[in-house]
């Protein structure tokens, strides 16, 4: 039983939200004053956060810190390993209990059951909800009782499971421990890269718990009816820009499918929200898949290793233009429209032949929204080892994508602007232009914006040569 006078702690994780927070509600309604904890330890965990990561976290406890403030309970900052921090505030505060909202990745499962034991075993009451998804990866199983390795059956079957309980409200007010317990600032935790790059793309993000809301309703009055014709065009900013509000947990999936109730031509959007599930529910029950393919007989494929095709990937001056933009874009702004992060990737892995693991490394360090489920599974997708995927024959034109989904060319001339002057014919191609127009448009090619890296055709060839005697090889 617990004692309602002695304090409780709420272990903040990806949960950085008051609203529909099962762990804070709980705490509340036990009755005992609160200590609200973030503790910042990821030296031990394979998959620290990536820089990007690190400058919307920052911003977002910022955002917390402020909403637990007006209710009276401040937040308490702590470093080190949880368990260490946890024992050491219990001792200190005379508390025994203490709230959380479970994680579903391979590495903190494994650690928060072994923090939960040894909690137990000291005397404690620790109680933990799911709060991240629609549902806990083990409620959603097939008719004999398997994970799913198809999205479709998948989707179904979370359709068949609705509806969800009502999101919980925000606590208006919280009952503090008065007591003192030391803590560090946010800033010590420093968070943001000293080359503070982030604040280039910060400018494109409103962060925290409210803007999160605000986000989704704006999406919802505004980009909603045209989102199925729109969300392919990253020239027309036609998604919900949601994702990296998500994977912190400022707003909750459930949350989102209740404002969704009611509202026509919402389905595809709440399809993407189950896309996400999707991922969590593999990585759940595939952890490998973090670093190797779900397919395993593709850890034997022949990948390329080449540094510096890489760079140039990553840079943005690989000579197509739809890829340097979105390279471009994921480096000012810390994200990427879904269709290019899918053109990207393919040229990646296809054109140049590197493995799908180097641009996911590439993505976590740089994406707002890196998150280990989502980033794991769209890289095998496109490289066609994964759950669902496209198969690997299926090779992305980084031409004629651009010049269907950037018909004007004017994501291109967003982020690539040395090219911008030119006509939308050549937009997707410089390479081809008259030398007439080049020089018109003052673009000198291999000077001004470099020859393409390699030749598309050829690459695509080299690709489906290399892939079927692979196949060839592995059914004998």
């Amino acid at each position: 039983m617990m004692n309602s006078k002695l304090p409780c702690l709420v272990w903040f994780r990806e949960d950085l939200r008051l609203s529909d927070n099962p762990a804070l509600t709980a705490a509340k309604e036990s009755g005992a004053p609160i200590i609200p904890v973030f503790i910042w330890d990821r030296e031990k965990a394979p998959w620290q956060e990536g820089s990007a990561s690190k400058a919307w976290l920052h911003h977002s406890l910022l955002s917390l810190e402020k909403s637990l403030q007006k209710r009276g309970c401040p937040l308490l900052i702590q470093t080190g390993d949880p368990l260490s921090v946890i024992s050491h505030i219990m001792k200190k505060t005379g508390a025994k209990s203490v709230f959380w909202n479970r994680l579903y990745e391979p590495y903190f499962i494994k650690r928060d059951a072994e923090i939960e034991k040894k909690c137990k075993q000291e005397g404690y009451h620790v109680e933990t909800f799911q709060a991240s998804l629609w549902f806990a990866p083990e409620e959603i199983l097939s008719k004999d009782g398997k994970p799913y390795r198809v999205f479709t059956p998948f989707w179904k079957a979370c359709q068949k499971s609705f509806p969800l309980d009502p999101p919980l409200p925000a606590p208006k007010k919280l009952t503090s421990y008065s007591g003192s317990v030391s803590g560090v600032s946010i800033e010590k935790l420093h968070l943001l890269p000293k080359i503070h790059w982030e604040k280039n793309f910060f400018p494109f993000w409103k962060i925290g718990e409210d803007n999160a809301k605000a986000k989704l309703d704006s999406f919802l009055k505004t980009k909603l009816k045209e989102y199925v014709t729109q969300r392919d065009f990253p020239a027309e900013e036609g998604g919900s820009y949601l994702s990296p509000h998500l994977h912190f947990g400022e707003i909750s999936p459930r949350q989102i499918w209740h404002i969704c109730q009611g509202i026509s031509k919402a389905e595809p959007f709440l399809r993407q929200i189950a896309w996400r599930e999707f991922a969590h529910h593999l990585l759940y029950f595939f952890p490998y898949t973090q670093n190797k393919a779900l397919r395993e007989n593709f850890n034997s494929f022949p990948w390329k290793k080449n540094s510096k095709l890489l760079q140039k990937w990553q840079k943005g001056t690989t000579g197509y233009p739809i890829v340097d933009a979105g390279m471009r874009q994921l480096w000012k702004t810390g994200w990427m429209h879904n269709r290019v992060r899918m053109i990207v990737a393919s040229f990646l892995v296809k054109d140049l032949m590197i493995p799908w693991q180097e641009g996911a490394k590439w993505f976590w360090d740089t994406l707002v929204d890196a998150d280990l489920a989502n980033n794991t599974l769209g890289w095998q997708w496109v490289a066609g080892c994964g759950a669902d995927a496209a198969p690997y024959f299926r090779i992305f034109n980084p031409v004629l994508q651009g010049e269907k989904f950037d018909p004007d060319g004017d994501y291109v001339r967003t982020y690539v602007p040395e090219i911008a002057s030119l006509p939308s014919k050549w937009i997707h191609k410089p390479w081809q232009a008259p030398l007439d127009v080049l020089k018109k448009s003052h673009i000198e090619l291999g000077v001004t914006y470099p020859f393409p890296i390699v030749d598309h055709d050829t690459a695509r060839a080299n690709a489906l040569k290399e892939y079927h005697a692979w196949v060839k090889h592995e059914k004998t």
